[in-house]
C-alpha cells in the first residue's frame, strides 16, 4: 500500500556496474540518518541484491499481514522488500518483461509500508518493462540519475534522463560514481574513468548535480559484508559524501514540492 507513503525517488541508471545499488542503498539508510521515515524497495526483478547488502539473513521471509500484504523486512532502521525475499538464492527469474513489471505492481502495491517520509526504489539497469511500470502505477516524485565519468557510461544514462522526462517524471539530479580513486599506499589521485562528466550531463540537461563519490574498496567491501558505509563508518570521509547526496536530495524534494505547476492544466484563452 502505497496511501501513506509521502515522496518515491527512482534510483536509475542507464547501464550496469556503475554502483546504482551500492549508491541506493547508502542513500536510503543517510537519508534516515538524517531524520526521514524511509522504505527501499528492490525493484530489480532479474537480480535483487538489496537484502545480502543490508545483511539480511538468507531465507528471511516476510509476514503476510491479513492474507493480502506482506509487512516490509527492517534494516538498519529501514522497511525494506526484495523479490529475493520470496524465492531462494538459486532461482533464477526466467520470466518475460510482462511477468516481471507484474512482480513489481505486487512488490509496490501489496506491501505494507506503513507511513514513509520517501520510498527509495532500487531500479534495475536500463528503459524497460520495469521503468515503465512504475512510471505508470505509482506517483514517482523524482529520478536520481548514478553515472560514472565514462563516456559509454554517460550516453546510456542520458537515455535513462531522457526516458523519465518522456513519461513527466522530474530528474532530481545526478550522482557521479567512481569519479576519482586514491592510492591507499602513495595517496596519488587517478581519475580512471574520466573526469567531469556527470557535471557536464547536469548542465547539458539543466538538472541539479547532486554530488560525487569516489571509487573505493570499501564501499564495495562493506556492501559484500552487509554493512553499508554509512553504518559502519557513519563519521567517516565516505559516509559523509552520502550524508550530502542525501540531503541534496531531500531539498531537490522540497523545493519540487512547493511547485505546483504541474499539477494545473495549460489554460489556453483565444
Amino acid at each position: 500500500m502505497l496511501t501513506q507513503v509521502k515522496n518515491i525517488i527512482a534510483v536509475a541508471s542507464g547501464k550496469g556496474g556503475v554502483g546504482k545499488s551500492t549508491t541506493a542503498v547508502n542513500l536510503a539508510l543517510a537519508l534516515h540518518q538524517e531524520g526521514y521515515r524511509v522504505g527501499l524497495l528492490d525493484a530489480d526483478i532479474y537480480g535483487p541484491s538489496v537484502g545480502m547488502m543490508l545483511g539480511v539473513e538468507e531465507n528471511t521471509r516476510p509476514e503476510a499481514v491479513d492474507e493480502k500484504y506482506l509487512k516490509p523486512i527492517e534494516a538498519h532502521g529501514v522497511a525494506t522488500m526484495s523479490m529475493a525475499y520470496l524465492v531462494t538464492d538459486k532461482t533464477p527469474m526466467a520470466w518475460r518483461g510482462p511477468m516481471a513489471a507484474g512482480a513489481l505492481q505486487q512488490l509496490l502495491q501489496q506491501t505494507q509500508w506503513g507511513e514513509l517520509d520517501i520510498l527509495v526504489v532500487d531500479m534495475p539497469p536500463g528503459t524497460g518493462d520495469i521503468q515503465l511500470t512504475l512510471s505508470q502505477k505509482a506517483q514517482v516524485a523524482g529520478a536520481v540519475i548514478v553515472t560514472t565519468p565514462q563516456d559509454i557510461a554517460l550516453l546510456d544514462a542520458q537515455k535513462g534522463i531522457e526516458m523519465f522526462l518522456k513519461v513527466k517524471i522530474p530528474v532530481l539530479g545526478i550522482v557521479e560514481n567512481m569519479a576519482v580513486h586514491v592510492c591507499t599506499e602513495c595517496g596519488h589521485a587517478e581519475h580512471i574513468f574520466g573526469s567531469g562528466g556527470g557535471e557536464r550531463m547536469a548542465t547539458q540537461f539543466e538538472v541539479p548535480f547532486l554530488g560525487s563519490l569516489p571509487l573505493d574498496i570499501r564501499v564495495r567491501a562493506d556492501v559484500d559484508a552487509g554493512q553499508p558505509t554509512v553504518i559502519k563508518d557513519p563519521e567517516g570521509e565516505l559516509a559523509q559524501s552520502f550524508r550530502q547526496i542525501a540531503r541534496a536530495t531531500a531539498a531537490r524534494l522540497s523545493v519540487q514540492a512547493k511547485d505546483y505547476s504541474q499539477a494545473f492544466p495549460s489554460i489556453v484563452i483565444q
